[in-house]
């Protein structure tokens, strides 16, 4: 693991198998800082607020390469694709004040401070660093609610906290609309500040505390070629020393000589200052830095034991940090009084018929419906339940009536493309996660599915496509929606309501609509039913048919009906002959240097990019699981490593990292809102998967190493297992799963038809949907 030690606290248990750095360097664009599982607050250092144009690099605010710190902000996302939050920045300074963040290339133009690397320890729940400009000892660990601070200043140095309110990650100039900043006569600093970032609108509130008390402060207004309305700002002075309002407010909280270190605790809401003092009360008592640091390392613990791995080091720090990333989203996002802001921009309750709930926002739906929320469903049904009503309520509280797309903070951002709540939804349901009500689930879901304004659906609902002249990204967009149409048309089939199954799985099969045999390629039509002209299958980016891909890329996006996209592929030899292209294409990365989201490349693969991450699966539908275990292997060498850099692409909010732990495991959820999961190959000798019903799960695998790529055998329980894809239900039931690794290709295994994952089109067999009991 990167990093120190920190004396006295070693990590231990799965947490000593965390680097939260993995993933801070390159494009993984996640972040090194304290939080907790799914927490509210991620408290992380920031090297950089960019502008717009530099903002997909610092999406989670902090670069490894870089050398300075900007301050450490209360809110991150992990792993995404865009840039927002940085809320709260706070830095410490030993000596003299400065206001400015000042110049990276000019050290001590600004209160900026250069580190080093070597004086990060860098934990699950724990961040420290040295402030080499200040000789100023940072620590920051993270309840559920709360962040808290302790830093050591020098000897005979004055100490201050510099709060600055105008920095985000999204565009540092111009984004803040309004904010407020005052300190009550209990020496409690409070603010709201209203940003118009990747959410328009955005509200944030927080409390503060510190544990000595102040000698003074002041408040600046910093406006001073910002307008407001047509009134200039009123220029760059302090103010006021108890209350300020303004877009650009500086606090500056002098503490004289310190003894002892400085404590710092901060509460935010999405409600009101009122609501964060509440919060603050609630879960922010007393001063023990340490107490609360066990208690987030506990936490981590707590979570990251669901599974146990017999691996070497590299490969349980490769696993358990990508089960950590997992379980970084969706956050907390309700005080403590239940209250929580919705899409509305409205304040909402969270209680449903069932009573009440804990609202998470922050969902990446595009990226986790495909195995961050199935691994969730799998290993904490009881999390999935809160999921599923957090998406219900916000269905209920939004202006459009229809599920989420890409939310957070309770926001919409209607970023990227599909109805993905929908399997998010049905693949919970499918596999057995009751407590929350379906009917109103249900309800959403069809809402979404109907919505004609959104995504040029009404065309979808008309002519079974949605046509490029009408809408970018058409052939994506077809494609998706068939999928999303077939997961909901899973859960009406499982809940009884037959006439609501028939609809969607006639839609489920428009995807046909895209396919364009000529060329072998998924395309866009036109309204009038031809196909756009010219076409390059290489084309990718906006303007095109699809989403962040090409047609090499989305052309297998039929994970609902694999068995007819193979026949109509003309049978296995060529699906599998023209999934062997995908993979061996000789390609430049410069033919997507207009295009910031596709890296990972093996060939046109594209494992930094969620369109690719089930391919390599599908092989097992063609008969021909020897070639999925190759592939797993290709992409598991050379996608995931434990370096700053060791992520191929963004990890959007525990997808890539969810697809590493399934794909360690031995199995994947090709098809979620099926209870199917098409086996692979393991990567770690043991895992035992702890199951809530208080059941135990063991894959193992002999001999695992590199003379023994290929599956010669599996066994489920002492008997041989036929077949290619492992059922939700026989995981829940408890027992082992056994790989016997060999040296050549076992080509035998897994051709016959009912061996295979099933598929929509596909009568051999059936996958038993529904059966499985999340006890």
């Amino acid at each position: 693991m990167l990093g120190l030690a920190a004396p006295g606290h070693a990590a231990t248990g799965h947490v000593a198998d965390v680097d939260p750095r993995i993933g801070t360097g390159g494009d993984g664009h996640t972040f090194p800082g304290a939080t907790a599982p799914f927490g509210m607050i991620q408290l992380s250092p920031d090297t950089a607020m960019p502008d717009f144009k530099h903002a997909y690099k610092y999406a989670a605010g902090y670069q490894y390469g870089d050398g300075s710190l900007l301050g450490f902000s209360h809110t991150h996302f992990s792993g995404s694709g865009h840039s927002d939050l940085g809320d709260v920045l706070v830095m410490p300074i030993a000596g003299d004040v400065r206001l400015e963040p000042g110049d990276v290339a000019k050290p001590g133009s600004g209160y900026r401070s250069r580190f080093s690397h070597d004086s990060e320890v860098v934990e699950a729940g724990y961040y420290a660093v040295t402030l080499s400009d200040y000789d100023v000892r940072a620590e920051l660990t993270a309840g559920r609610r709360i962040g808290w601070h302790r830093y050591t200043f020098p000897v005979g140095k004055p100490a201050h906290l510099l709060l600055d309110l105008r920095p985000s990650i999204y565009d540092y100039a111009g984004k803040v609309l309004w904010s407020s900043l005052r300190v009550h006569e209990d020496g409690t600093v409070t603010g709201c500040r209203t940003t118009r970032g990747w959410a328009p609108g955005r509200e944030l509130c927080f409390a503060l505390r510190f544990s000595q008390p102040m000698a003074s402060r002041e408040l600046y207004n910093r406006e001073t070629d910002i307008t407001y309305k047509g009134f200039p700002g009123p220029g760059n002075q302090p103010l006021d020393h108890d209350a300020q309002n303004g877009r650009a407010l500086v606090g500056v909280f002098d503490f004289g000589v310190l003894k002892q270190p400085l404590g710092v605790k901060v509460a935010i809401s999405t409600v009101s200052e009122d609501n964060a003092i509440a919060n603050l009360d609630a879960e922010g008592k007393g001063w023990d830095f340490d107490a609360r640091r066990a208690e987030a390392r506990a936490a981590w613990d707590k979570a990251l034991s669901v599974i146990d791995v017999d691996a070497s080091k590299d490969q349980r720090v490769g696993f358990y940090t990508s089960l950590y990333h997992a379980l970084l989203s969706p956050t907390l996002s309700m005080d403590v009084n239940g209250q929580f802001r919705g899409p509305d921009g409205a304040v909402h309750q969270a209680v449903d018929k069932n009573g009440k709930f804990e609202f998470h926002s922050t969902w990446s739906l595009w990226d986790v419906y495909r195995a961050q929320q199935p691994l969730m469903a799998l290993l904490m049904p009881q999390r999935s339940t809160d999921f599923v009503r957090s998406l219900i309520a916000s269905r209920e509280a939004s202006p459009f009536g229809i599920l989420p797309v890409w939310a957070y903070q309770g926001l919409e951002t209607w970023c990227m493309i599909g109805y993905h709540a929908v399997p998010v939804i049905a693949d919970a349901y499918v596999k057995g996660v009751r407590g929350f009500d379906a009917d109103a689930a249900l309800k959403a879901m069809v809402a979404s599915a109907t919505y004609a304004p959104y995504g040029d659906l009404g065309d979808y609902m008309k002519l079974g496509y949605v046509p490029i002249d009408k809408e970018q990204e058409a052939a994506s967009k077809t494609l998706e929606y068939a999928y999303d149409d077939w997961s909901l048309a899973q859960m009406a089939k499982a809940m009884g309501r037959k006439d609501v199954a028939a609809t969607f799985e006639k839609r489920a099969g428009n995807w046909r609509n895209a396919y364009d045999p000529a060329t072998g390629f998924m395309r866009a039509r036109k309204s009038d039913g031809s196909f756009r002209e010219p076409f390059n299958p290489d084309t990718a980016g906006y303007g095109s048919d699809y989403t962040e891909g090409n047609a090499w890329q989305y052309s297998w996006y039929v994970p609902q009906d694999v068995a007819a996209l193979i026949k109509a592929m003309g049978g296995d030899a060529r699906f599998v002959t023209k999934l062997d292209s995908v993979f061996e294409a000789k390609v430049d990365p410069s033919h997507f240097a207009n295009v910031e989201d596709i890296t990972g490349l093996i060939g046109w693969y594209a494992h930094g990019n969620e369109p690719s991450h089930h391919l390599a699966y599908l092989y097992d539908y063609a008969g021909a699981p020897w070639q999925t275990q190759k592939r797993l292997k290709q992409i598991m060498d050379s996608q995931y490593a434990t370096r700053p850099d060791g992520l191929a692409g963004n990890d959007d909010l525990g997808q890539m990292s969810a697809w590493y732990i399934f794909t360690a495991l031995g199995f994947y959820p090709v098809t979620p809102a099926s209870d199917e999961y098409a086996i692979g190959r393991p990567f770690v000798a043991r895992a035992a998967l702890h199951l809530p019903n208080g059941r135990t799960f063991t894959v193992s695998a002999d001999p695992l190493d590199d003379a023994h790529p290929y599956v010669g055998q599996v066994t489920l329980n002492g008997k041989p297992l036929d077949r290619v894809f492992l059922r939700h239900g026989e995981i829940l039931a408890g027992g082992e799963l056994h790989f016997t690794m060999q040296a050549e290709p076992n080509r035998s295994w897994g051709q016959a038809p009912g061996a295979r994952p099933s598929s929509m089109s596909d009568a051999a067999h059936t996958s038993g949907q529904g059966s499985a009991k999340a006890d």
